[in-house]
């Protein structure tokens, strides 16, 4: 079948991508508009069918691609959602990716079949078709567990940053406001973070240090994992 109609695609098969991204202190999360389709109009994740010549890697990266520009990301696989009733015309199973980038990095294109596409922040995110709020609300859970095991975070975050700016993000993902004491000092002893010796520019207030995080530690904690209870 991939051999003789190598374009031809699964269509019981999908894939949908769920884009976090951290500005401005709140955690958004990419969402194309639907140009065509029985949800025309609509805002929803990235997503698509399998070709049958493809992997489900391959085929994330060319939907996120075409929909919205945005290309060379890691992509993580999340799981699966397989409810009977999720897309109304048909039975489709859909494989969820999701990955952690920065907005700054990226320039939105829509295509293909999006008329549009553009970050929201997470409290402002419109209603959804299909099952992507639960798809949503699983990556958030999973996210919300990752953070506190390994140290994910520091991809929504600049090369250099504030610890400000550090917490801002945890209490982002996990919803929470957390103890600015308490926080520093757990994440001080983890080892993590190297002092920059320099200090923010061109800010309003009064300039906080830089830091950056250390490779080897960082490596070594994102393998063998850590807790990190807040």
């Amino acid at each position: 079948m991939a051999k003789d109609f190598p374009d031809a695609v699964i269509d019981a098969l999908s894939i949908d991508c769920l884009i976090f991204g951290f500005k401005k202190s709140e955690l958004d999360v990419l969402l194309v508009q639907h140009g065509e389709g029985i949800s025309k109009g609509k805002w929803a994740l990235p997503g698509g069918w399998i070709k049958y010549n493809e992997s489900s890697d391959d085929a994330a990266a060319r939907i996120l691609h075409d929909l919205t520009g945005v290309s060379k990301i890691y992509l993580e696989q999340l799981r699966a959602f397989g409810n009977v009733n999720r897309y109304p015309s048909k039975r489709v199973i859909t494989i969820a990716y999701y990955a952690l980038v920065k907005p700054e990095n990226y320039t939105l294109d829509p295509g293909f079949t999006a008329s549009d596409v553009k970050w929201f922040k997470i409290g402002d995110i419109p209603e959804l078709p299909y099952d992507h709020k639960d798809i949503l609300e699983a990556g958030l859970s999973h996210l919300k567990h990752k953070v506190r095991h390994e140290p994910i975070g520091f991809n929504l975050l600049p090369k250099k940053f504030t610890l400000l700016q550090l917490q801002e993000l945890y209490e982002a993902i996990l919803n929470k406001k957390l103890d600015k004491p308490n926080f520093r000092r757990k994440l001080m002893k983890m080892n993590l973070l190297v002092p920059c010796e320099e200090k923010q520019k061109d800010v309003s207030h009064r300039a906080a240090s830089l830091y950056r995080f250390d490779k080897k530690i960082y490596d070594k904690l994102t393998e063998k994992g850590f807790t990190f209870e807040l």
